[in-house]
């Protein structure tokens, strides 16, 4: 997914995902196009960006709900690339979750 996610009127959350990555891929660019395509499918799920820059990423995806992001940290699929992250692809990572109260949008 590329570009700038539709949202809905707020409230609604964040999760926002930086992370620092190995240099060796070992699938990973496979099991991140089949975690934002299982993600899409999930209830409450609202939308998806991300940058990347070397090894340095950043993901934010958008739900309706607290319950809706913590359904999708359960995900079986979700937690095996959750246990992968740790093991290969990531040095380091931070997740943070955020509710969103305001939002504004500019489009030429």
């Amino acid at each position: 997914m590329s570009g700038i996610a539709k949202t809905p009127q707020p409230p609604y959350y964040a999760v926002l995902f930086t992370s620092q990555r190995t240099e060796v891929d070992k699938g990973y660019v496979k099991m991140a196009e089949k975690m934002v395509e299982l993600a899409s499918q999930q209830e409450g799920f609202l939308g998806l960006e991300s940058a990347c820059e070397n090894e340095k990423e950043i993901t934010i995806s958008y739900w309706e709900s607290l319950n809706a992001i913590k359904e999708w940290k359960e995900n079986s699929a979700h937690k095996i690339a959750q246990e992968r992250g740790k093991s290969d692809w990531y040095n380091k990572f931070a997740l943070r979750v955020c509710k969103v109260e305001r939002d504004n949008f500019f489009e030429m």
